[in-house]
């Protein structure tokens, strides 16, 4: 347990506290509307389904508060990056923000549900009441206001209860915000993602209609209770079993019922107004020129784009959004920085994955041979850039970084900037330490980092400072002819995949004998763990740093980052 603290106390604090406040909301409201005076009435034609419809709809107000908040990109990188009152491990949690994201959406979602399930048993007894199937006193209550003093909102035996859906505000913009959270939630799931990105893209703006609906939904004010000065006039428990009698005798006037002020906007007009500066920021930025200086191809299908833009300044792991108006006016994609801060230039690499992706191939000329001259290039729009987990790599003497694939390109960068900070002896550098691990399915995956670790290999040889880096390659798939091939050439100095003194090794690593191998030479220390790849890999070395910590603060300990976007 002391070990799972080390690395998910903070997590597990933030959200059993969310958990709580959503409990505390529910049963608050859940009582105010069962046992409240106000709704006591209100209870006799519905029953509990008053109190089931609202104790949710108070905890979709906090939870629609929040889910803008963790997709303030801007917002966040403030203060992970340039505010300096956070304590580390409080800005980790700033890189789970799509994971609370998600999170709070789920619990919206379930909310949702019992909201709506428990307005359909209240319409249903509504009507019952208005037909005079549920007894004289509901007959009574039915039949009461003349104006806005009604308490039954089904105000004719004629009408039909669907209409009550499709006619009035409230039924209008329910059908609205649970249509578009349907399709927000469906169209998240990661398969949709990495496959059809652009339904995920589309889809998610329907967050416009979803708040629009949420801010109207209230006015209607289809839930009523007493007034304040019914109910001093009218004694509820005198005047109950008289409602024969009501408005005959002194002591029991007509009951008087008002709706609830809509109060939602209240919740949401923080959040979305910070959302607002937010995407102004991010299309302010957007119209900056940005200049490509250089197009790449490498091999294994991947674009190298390089940039330069008046007053761009980035650090090391950052992360940013690209729209190619060719190919999208509307679709920005997020990618890893693969330059380091010290570079004249900022640069992407792009891995042809899908339509836009290879749409961007075609554009910048991926697919040709003739050499494109840069002012001729179609334009690009760049927004960013973003914090990012790799950010904290200088706060620790030891660092792991594991790269997946294209998942290796926060790791350039980084190397790049500690190797430039190494070798001009930079007095802040606490790094000490760096173990590189990379995992391809394909050979031709390595060719284009190649290049950086053999430069770094071998200035590492010049200073005689071989040590501040280990890395390890891994391929992970292979055929029957490239086994032979490896065999072969097996005994020469340098390796025949990637042309690096350090051999490739094959298959997966065994994760519990490598962080044995660093805790055991590195005790006493705080060893930060930075994975940029896929969730599956993730779960592993999040239960490898918990499993390896010693849990005491003076021995090692190994604090998991993950990349998200």
């Amino acid at each position: 347990m002391g070990n799972c603290l080390v690395n998910e106390g903070v997590s597990i604090f933030v959200i059993l506290a969310w958990l709580g406040i959503n409990a505390f909301l529910f049963v608050h409201f859940y009582f105010i509307y069962d046992d409240g005076i106000k709704f006591y009435y209100t209870r006799e034609m519905v029953g509990s389904a008053l109190a089931w419809a609202r104790a949710p709809a108070a905890c979709l107000n906090f939870n629609c508060m929040l889910i803008l908040l963790p997709v303030c990109r801007n917002l966040l990188s403030f203060v992970r990056g340039t505010c300096g009152c956070c304590r580390h491990t409080l800005r980790r949690q700033l890189d789970k923000n799509i994971t609370f994201h998600k999170l709070v959406a789920y619990m919206i979602a379930l909310h949702t549900a019992i909201h709506i399930i428990a307005h359909l048993f209240n319409v249903e007894r509504f009507m019952d009441c208005q037909l005079g199937e549920k007894g004289q006193l509901n007959d009574v209550l039915s039949e009461l206001g003349a104006g806005g003093d009604y308490l039954n909102p089904i105000r004719s035996k004629d009408l039909n209860p669907t209409k009550v859906v499709f006619v009035t505000v409230a039924g209008l913009s329910g059908v609205a915000i649970t249509l578009a959270l349907i399709l927000m939630i469906t169209s998240s799931t990661e398969t949709v993602r990495r496959q059809y990105f652009e339904v995920f893209w589309y889809t998610h703006h329907l967050f416009v209609i979803f708040f629009a609906g949420l801010v109207i939904h209230g006015i209607g004010q289809i839930v009523r209770g007493q007034t304040e000065e019914s109910l001093k006039e009218h004694n509820i428990t005198y005047c109950k079993d008289k409602y024969d009698q009501w408005g005959q005798i002194p002591q029991c006037p007509k009951p008087i019922f008002s709706g609830n002020p809509p109060m939602t906007w209240k919740w949401v007009v923080g959040p979305m107004a910070l959302y607002v500066c937010e995407r102004f920021v991010r299309f302010w930025r957007s119209q900056q020129k940005v200049v490509i200086t250089k197009v790449v191809t490498h091999p294994s299908k991947v674009l190298e784009l390089q940039m330069k833009k008046r007053g761009f300044k980035m650090e090391v792991g950052q992360y940013i959004f690209v729209k190619c108006s060719k190919i999208s006016r509307l679709e920005w994609h997020p990618f890893t920085l693969t330059s380091s801060p010290e570079d004249d230039h900022f640069s992407i690499h792009v891995r042809r994955v899908g339509d836009w992706s290879d749409s961007l191939f075609k554009v910048y000329g991926g697919d040709q041979t003739e050499f494109q001259e840069a002012w001729k290039l179609p334009s690009i729009a760049v927004d960013g850039p973003f914090g990012t987990a790799s950010e904290d790599v200088f706060l620790y003497e030891t660092a792991v970084l594991v790269g997946a694939g294209i998942g290796v390109t926060p790791f350039a960068s980084i190397l790049k900037c500690v190797w430039y900070k190494y070798t001009h002896s930079d007095p802040n550098l606490k790094l000490k330490k760096i173990y590189f691990y990379w995992l391809c399915r394909e050979t031709s995956a390595f060719e284009w980092f190649a290049d950086l670790l053999q430069s770094l290999e071998s200035q590492m040889l010049e200073r005689g400072n071989s040590n501040f880096l280990s890395y390890n390659i891994y391929l992970t798939g292979w055929d029957e002819n490239q086994a032979t091939h490896f065999a072969m050439h097996h005994e020469t100095q340098t390796d025949v995949i990637t042309g690096l003194k350090q051999k490739t090794l094959y298959g997966r690593p065994n994760w519990d004998i490598e962080f044995g191998n660093i805790a055991s030479n590195h005790p006493s220390t705080n060893v930060g763990v930075f994975l940029c790849g896929p969730a599956s890999l993730a779960e592993v070395l999040n239960k490898m740093s918990s499993a390896h910590s010693s849990g005491d603060p003076r021995g090692v300990n190994f604090i998991f980052n993950k990349e998200n976007f």
